[in-house]
């Protein structure tokens, strides 16, 4: 009976992995391949609608996204042709007016496109619209929007939309949101098919609705609590499923071995701890102590540490480092950029000072060696430090991705800190834990703040701790908005600060979001030499690419403007990523020394930086950063005990989410709020940012901010079921699913964590 249910079960699965170009037809299933990663039957399933729109309702025009694929549902109040002579002859412009009682919304189309909208779409009118939101003249358009009329006479184009709840996919400009729809009708029977992951008594216990109900009442819903209950039910699934995983993952690792590291009285971190010039916060003591703990146990560490832009982090680290060189193993640090890794080597050798001095002359009695290794080392030096690790010589590491490589082998690995995780790949990580005899202890540091209910979804096979309290010392920082479009008077005021700054005998950074080439001016410059044209054909253009705008501002020509122009006088370097790494460095010692004034940068100095003169900071385009990169940027400035100035430079205009957001960087400095602030704006399907891949295109219905209780709850059940039935024997089911969700790439994602 088992092998006949098996059976039944995999020709079921089979169902729904089918190709949509089999039931679709090649040319709509190849639109979908390539615009939405949508290849099989339940691939569709589970494109769910992003809201429905009751008949006649618009989304409230107040909230209609710039430059995002939107999709409408509205009455046409008026509609005007007019005619235009330009420098190409006589053209046509449909300007089509639509609302939805409250709010009012500008179409437009051009040219050859004006004749079938302009019989269409004749005032009193209802149709869905769909198309990119522009800016044109301050005002919200859409231009040559894709229309659907809805007439609800028994009209094949309006059968699908008979009940009162239209469903509004995610779509994209050459897939509207009712193709999508009819590609569901197409599919939705062979939905009965659906296995499901939730054991029966978890689905019942909690009242759930079963699977091929969720996936009928999501797409096509006769009522709102039909929604309500498939949201539900789906939510579970996603957290349930992705919590298994994590599960399994840390029951697999609680299996390995590893050697324990524990603390030896009297050795190099006594020594290193009693030359402290001053006492470690209650925050770092006891994350300290969870480390220990985690180190003396036989199997591997896996902890992720977050805490604030200079709360301390890089010290609990190294004392953890140090820790186990006094057990006996060596500690490997891995930074994501080669400035980075010198500046942890450097401040590691600073703190630690004769202490790192191990072998050499002068060097203390429990020292060690700590060896730098990146990938622009001179050949001598690289042999060295080579051979420094391979005989224990060297008890800490610090380097780039170059630690990875197979030429270099420990003598006995022992701990893996790794900075700043979410540059890294999980392969980077994966081959340098694979260097030890025994899997080493892992600790993660980042400095991005992460709400509890993201680190348990994402990073939910680590232990986490977090610093949350700042040293002494540290300073406020002011951060203030300028509108540089509407009060120009505000960037001249900009400049101004930053010269009362460097006059006060500190310095300064100028962020950028582009390095600038000659290759994107021509871009930009091309442009501008274009001959006047009238307004009519501008709004042709606009209406042709609204989302062609000017390119970010460039590191090159703003250094270049700025010492030529508002910052004259003063000592003004560039840092970028395209520079050799001589050169980077020898700009970064010469602006820590106080040499340079300004220093107009991209974000390569986003992490790790540390000038405690610096205490003014201007970052232009800031609206084209997200909120935790700000966040993380204004950490650069206020290090010392003068107070910090950060200054974000926008043209948005301000009504628009990018202004929203800038607003809120402004009004708070606790990183954790700013992450649920990034996190409630973001989209569906970015949430969990690029690192995660993994795990973030199985996310669809669930808000990591919004189903705190979902995900821990499912966390318990995953816990439970797990800890039962390591290899899911009981739960055939839920073993499918999973295989659904970790193809082989994300299987690999979890594994390497």
């Amino acid at each position: 009976m088992g092998c006949d249910q098996d059976g039944v079960r995999k020709e079921e699965a089979a169902v729904l992995s089918e190709p949509l170009k089999k039931v679709l037809g090649p040319a709509t299933a190849k639109v979908m391949a390539e615009t939405l990663d949508l290849h099989t039957v339940g691939d569709l399933l589970h494109h769910y609608p992003r809201r429905y729109a009751e008949r006649g309702e618009l989304t409230t025009l107040a909230d209609l996204p710039l430059d995002e694929h939107v999709t409408v549902v509205a009455q046409v109040a008026d509609a005007r042709l007019h005619t235009y002579n330009g420098s190409r002859g006589r053209g046509q412009r449909l300007e089509v007016t639509i609302t939805d009682g409250s709010g009012r919304l500008q179409l437009v189309f051009f040219g050859k496109g004006v004749h079938k909208p302009h019989k269409d779409l004749l005032p009193g009118t209802r149709a869905m619209f769909a198309g990119k939101v522009s800016l044109f003249n301050r005002k919200l358009q859409l231009a040559h929007p894709a229309y659907e009329l809805l007439r609800g006479d028994g009209d094949t184009a309006v059968d699908s939309w008979a009940n009162a709840l239209i469903p509004i996919y995610p779509a994209t400009t050459k897939l509207e949101s009712w193709k999508i729809a009819k590609a569901v009708d197409a599919v939705l029977p062979r939905a009965q098919d659906a296995v499901d992951p939730l054991p029966p008594a978890l689905r019942e216990g909690r009242g759930l609705t079963d699977l091929p109900d969720a996936l009928h009442k999501i797409h096509r819903p006769r009522t709102k609590a039909d929604i309500a209950d498939a949201r539900e039910r789906l939510k579970w699934d996603e957290a349930f499923v992705l919590q298994v995983a994590l599960a399994r993952r840390r029951h697999a690792d609680s299996q390995l071995p590893a050697v324990p590291r524990k603390p030896v009285p009297g050795g190099i971190l006594d020594a290193f701890d009693a030359r402290l010039p001053f006492t470690l916060t209650d925050g770092q003591r006891a994350v300290s102590g969870e480390i220990f703990d985690d180190l003396a146990t036989d199997h591997p560490m896996h902890r992720l540490l977050q805490g604030e832009v200079g709360s301390g982090k890089t010290m609990v680290a190294l004392r953890a480092m140090l820790a186990v060189v006094d057990a006996g193993g060596q500690a490997a640090m891995l930074a994501p950029t080669e400035v980075l890794a010198q500046q942890h080597h450097r401040s590691i050798t600073e703190m630690m000072g004769d202490l790192a001095q191990g072998g050499m002359l002068g060097g203390a009695e429990h020292a060690t060696k700590v060896v730098l290794l990146t990938g622009s080392m001179g050949a001598a030096a690289r042999r060295q430090a080579l051979l420094d690790l391979v005989t224990g010589e060297a008890g800490i590491v610090v380097g780039t991705h170059a630690l990875i490589e197979d030429k270099v082998q420990f003598h006995d690995l022992g701990l893996v800190v790794v900075d700043e995780q979410h540059r890294f790949g999980v392969e980077q990580r994966d081959a340098l834990r694979g260097k030890g005899k025994q899997p080493p202890h892992l600790l993660v540091m980042t400095a991005t703040p992460i709400p509890r209910t993201v680190a348990m979804t994402v990073f939910g096979d680590l232990e986490t701790s977090v610093l949350d309290q700042l040293p002494a010392g540290r300073s406020p920082i002011a951060t203030h908005v300028v509108p540089s479009r509407d009060k120009p008077h505000f960037l001249a005021r900009a400049w101004e600060r930053v010269r009362e700054e460097v006059g006060n005998g500190h310095q300064a950074y100028v962020v950028c979001p582009r390095i600038g080439d000659d290759e994107d001016e021509t871009g930009a410059g091309g442009k501008s030499a274009k001959k006047a044209r009238s307004a009519d054909e501008a709004a042709e253009d606009a209406g042709a690419d609204a989302a062609e705008k000017r390119p970010p501002l460039a590191v090159t020509e703003v250094a270049e403007q700025l010492a030529k122009g508002p910052l004259a006088g003063l000592r003004v370097e560039i840092l970028h990523g395209r520079m050799h790494p001589d050169d980077k460095d020898a700009v970064m010692r010469r602006f820590a020394a106080g040499e340079t004034d300004v220093l107009v940068a991209t974000t390569v100095i986003e992490v790790g930086v540390n000038v405690p003169n610096a205490t003014a900071m201007v970052i232009m385009d800031a609206d084209r950063f997200g909120v935790s990169q700000l966040h993380q940027l204004r950490g650069r400035v206020g290090r010392g005990s003068a107070p910090g100035l950060c200054l974000l430079v926008t043209d948005m205009p301000e009504a628009t989410p990018a202004r929203q957001r800038l607003a809120a960087v402004a009004a708070t400095l606790d990183g954790f709020e700013l992450s649920r602030i990034d996190l409630e704006q973001r989209r569906e399907g970015d949430v969990l940012g690029q690192a995660q891949s993994g795990v973030r295109s199985s996310l669809r219905m669930l808000t990591v901010i919004e189903d705190e209780e979902v995900i821990a709850a499912a966390r318990a059940e995953a816990t439970a079921v797990v800890a039962a039935d390591p290899d899911l024997e009981r739960h055939p089911e839920l073993r499918t699913a999973l295989d659904a969700l970790l193809d082989a790439e994300r299987e690999r994602y979890l594994e390497k964590g």
